[in-house]
């Protein structure tokens, strides 16, 4: 699973893609595919259910979910930043505790 990750001027996360399904397992028995997409939608229904956000997003088929945040209130910049660390770190957690199953690539650069 490749999952790439876009901030703002303002360090908020503005777009996510992430395409593939994390092994070669069946669909919906590999842990690492499973945790990445817990996060990514847990991530995508806190800030499209925030007062004032305004965020698209879809899961078009199995191993295909984006999302895009195109607008916000500068009062709540603090609480989305929060939003990306929490996302950042459980992909974080995920791709070391499955190397190579997951692969997060932040604003056009791959992380090592």
């Amino acid at each position: 699973m490749e999952v790439k990750v876009s901030f703002d001027s303002d360090g908020i996360l503005s777009r996510v893609e992430a395409r593939g399904h994390a092994g070669s397992e069946p669909l919906g028995s590999n842990p690492a595919c499973a945790a990445a997409t817990v996060l990514l939608r847990t991530a995508y229904e806190t800030l499209s259910s925030t007062p004032g956000v305004e965020a698209s997003g879809k899961a078009p088929s199995p191993g295909d979910l984006h999302f895009v945040v195109k607008h916000y209130p500068a009062g709540l910049v603090q609480r989305l930043r929060g939003i990306g660390d929490f996302l950042l770190v459980g992909l974080s957690s995920v791709e070391r505790e499955y190397p190579g199953k997951i692969h997060v690539i932040i604003d056009g650069e791959r992380r090592k």
